[in-house]
């Protein structure tokens, strides 16, 4: 939805509730109000705003989002969006907690799914590294994986010019480091959170706003607490496609043109994974995410 008239362009830089901030030209900040109840502002959003009362301005429409990250509640089934308009996803494990692959790789397929690039964040790197086996079949298959530390510093730097240029976030399992990394790669992180959400009605459910930050290198990485830890939503067998670089690689050797790699004959990607080009527990977790949308689109 776009507006006309006196309205001005600005991006989402904080979201809470129907409150927030945005960063209009210039790198003038705003705090906003929404308005109208069937508009949802997250952060990252691309907004048509107007001068309100005060220093508070109105958000009165999205601009068409290029993606978005939802996250999906298993028990109605339905999806929440949670960032905008993301250029790279880093999706973060450790040695400790023991890594859900299933997990990552279903973070990975949300990532292509959106168009986005994608690395691995081994984080904790100096208690450990996990299956070293998993680490390299995802760097055979073409994902770039990076080990660092939050602790030690290990690795910061390589991670932080990944994100030059790009609007990113970091997501994975619960007690992973994620937090500790972000306090890493954004100096006063804390204190830019506070003059962020402050000022509005709402401005102390710190807790629970969105900010992007200005990285350094010229990048912006958005800091959702309550969306760090989330399943992503996988809509369709399309997404499960594109989500696995390998096998959408081999797929093109498949003697039929829409071969799902389950129990077609003359299936290339199942071939590989019996030679072992193809990692099986990756082939796995495809077949695994596969079912799931079936399922899920059944109902």
């Amino acid at each position: 939805m776009s507006a006309t008239g006196d309205s001005q362009a600005a991006v989402v830089v904080a979201a809470h509730g129907r409150r927030g901030r945005l960063q209009a030209a210039g790198a003038a900040e705003h705090p906003y109000v929404v308005r109208g109840r069937r508009l949802r502002v997250v952060c990252g959003d691309r907004v048509q705003w107007q001068p309100g009362l005060h220093s508070e301005v109105t958000v009165i429409a999205i601009e068409p989002r290029n993606n978005s990250l939802r996250r999906l509640d298993t028990t109605t089934n339905k999806t929440e969006v949670l960032a905008a308009n993301l250029s790279l996803v880093a999706v973060v494990c450790a040695v400790e907690p023991q890594p859900d692959w299933f997990v990552l790789d279903r973070y990975l397929c949300a990532a292509a799914d959106m168009g986005a690039g994608a690395v691995i964040v081994v984080n904790k790197s100096d208690l450990g590294r996990p299956n070293a086996s998993e680490l390299e079949a995802y760097r055979t298959a073409g994902y770039r994986v990076l080990e660092v530390s939050a602790r030690t510093g290990q690795g910061l730097d390589e991670l932080a010019a990944t994100f030059d240029g790009e609007t990113g976030i970091l997501v994975g399992q619960s007690g992973a480091g994620k937090s500790s990394l972000i306090n890493r790669l954004v100096p006063g992180v804390d204190v830019s959170t506070g003059a962020l959400t402050r000022g509005t009605a709402e401005g102390r459910h710190t807790t629970t706003a969105s900010v992007m930050h200005a990285l350094p290198g010229g990048g912006r990485l958005i800091d959702a607490p309550g969306v760090r830890d989330f399943l992503p939503a996988i809509d369709d067998d399309r997404a499960v496609q594109v989500g696995f670089a390998e096998i959408l690689a081999a797929a093109a050797q498949c003697r039929f043109g829409d071969c799902r790699h389950m129990r077609e004959p003359g299936c290339a990607v199942k071939s590989k994974v019996q030679d072992g080009t193809i990692s099986e527990r990756r082939y796995e977790s495809y077949r695994r995410l596969l079912r799931s949308t079936q399922s899920a689109a059944s109902h």
